[in-house]
């Protein structure tokens, strides 16, 4: 049997009989009575089964597991528990690279992320043991990546990072907690960097590209609104329907929701004549839609500064991202938003929050009293392209062709009301389809 004693300092020690019939002393620190008396029922049993050679029941294991440093040496002096016991000492770098190593196949660009949250955490703390870390520490981190210029976006989804490597510690058995709880991580709209693409600037980017490859690569981003680089690569031409002017994404960011990943897409009228010059240029059995420029987003991201540039434009942050959000924008100023979103493969929760914007012209619309209307005006921004680049079906279009407004973008139908979108968002508002 054990026993509580409680000193004038408030500390409260556990005597018990040891193994080897002496009298031993576990030192708790200073803690509650009701604390005392649950780790004196925890020695007990580790009393019991030294004695019956049991083993010790999953509570009491638990506890063993989770005891402070500080307890768990004193109850390795006393006999308490064996040194076989003891739980594994891991510095954070450690434990962060076995898990790493641990988790199989994974995307290479998720291995990627996780190797770079790996090195910003060896570089802040990877020097020391992994339950040594504190909520301090996990806020410490944060302005460690905020003094480094990190964007708010960044930060967060390095701290939501470093949060999963210590969940995954505290379901080891490793920590008892998550330091990184309660930091904010994750999902993050940085509305100072969207920047809207004109069709005035796109066809200046477009008159500017080297080749069909590329001009092909920038209007899949500008008027599908595909993901670069993982679903412009991913294009092949048997996803390519012409006869019902269509074809199919297949997204792998978002492959493991419902439905795989996969949607179709409108062969969109400002999209259709760069499509059609590199499939005239294809060689016969060519798979791949883009085949010059597969060498992955650095080199993409290179190219399309160095494109902006020569066009005379000054490159705008997230330079893909926002092609895509500029995209979302418009197709919501012509389209009920749930066809946008089924055809941009997020939801309406994401796209509200992460791609649609307030465009330029929209509140030059509204102030010379546009807005009664509930229409906003249309453009279509393919025929310069188009004559530009010599592509003959553009031309036959050239008698449609309607005034240019910068901000919108042209479709072969009648404007959809403002309003109406609005209601639709409503009424599809617990949709939840993939980002």
């Amino acid at each position: 049997m054990a026993s509580v004693s409680r000193e004038p300092n408030g500390h409260r020690t556990i005597q018990f009989t040891g193994a080897n019939g002496k009298r031993q002393s576990l030192r708790l620190g200073k803690c509650s009575a009701k604390q005392s008396k649950t780790a004196q029922g925890y020695v007990e049993d580790l009393q019991a089964c030294a004695a019956t050679g049991n083993a010790p029941s999953l509570s009491t294991a638990d506890w063993v597991a989770n005891l402070p440093n500080v307890i768990r040496r004193r109850a390795e002096r006393c006999g308490l528990i064996g040194r076989s016991e003891r739980r594994e000492r891991l510095t954070v770098a450690t434990w962060v690279r076995r898990w790493i190593e641990g988790r199989g196949t994974v995307k290479p660009n998720t291995l990627l992320n996780y190797k770079y949250t790996e090195r910003l955490s060896a570089a802040f703390m990877g020097d020391r043991f992994i339950d040594e870390i504190t909520p301090a520490d996990a806020d410490g981190f944060r302005v460690y990546m905020k003094e480094k210029s990190f964007s708010e976006g960044n930060i967060r989804r390095r701290c939501k990072q470093v949060r999963q490597f210590f969940n995954a510690a505290v379901r080891s058995k490793l920590i008892a907690e998550n330091p990184f709880l309660g930091l904010k991580c994750g999902d993050y709209a940085d509305v100072g960097r969207w920047y809207f693409v004109t069709a005035e600037q796109a066809q200046a980017v477009i008159a500017a590209c080297p080749d069909a490859e590329w001009r092909l690569i920038f209007a899949l981003c500008r008027f599908a609104g595909l993901r670069c680089p993982s679903e412009v690569m991913a294009l092949r031409w048997g996803d390519v329907d012409w006869e019902h002017d269509r074809f199919t994404v297949h997204a792998s960011k978002t492959e493991h929701h419902d439905g795989g990943g996969v949607r179709v897409v409108p062969i969109f009228p400002e999209l259709a004549p760069y499509l059609r010059e590199v499939f005239d240029q294809a060689e016969p059995g060519t798979l791949h839609v883009i085949t010059r420029y597969r060498g992955g987003s650095g080199n993409l991201r290179t190219g399309l500064n160095r494109i902006i540039a020569r066009a005379g434009l000054k490159p705008w942050p997230k330079l893909f991202n926002n092609l895509r959000s500029t995209c979302e924008t418009e197709l919501c100023q012509r389209f009920p938003i749930h066809y946008v979103t089924t055809w941009l493969g997020n939801s309406l929760r994401v796209a509200g929050k992460h791609y649609l914007q307030v465009p330029e012209d929209a509140y030059r619309h509204a102030a010379s009293g546009g807005a009664k209307s509930g229409a906003f005006p249309v453009q279509n921004p393919v025929q310069q392209g188009a004559a530009q680049n010599s592509v003959s079906s553009q031309a036959e279009r050239k008698d449609d062709e309607t005034p240019s407004n910068s901000g919108t973008s042209a479709m072969p139908c009648e404007p959809v009301p403002i309003g109406a979108a609005a209601a639709d968002e409503g009424e599809y508002a617990r949709q939840e389809l993939n980002l």
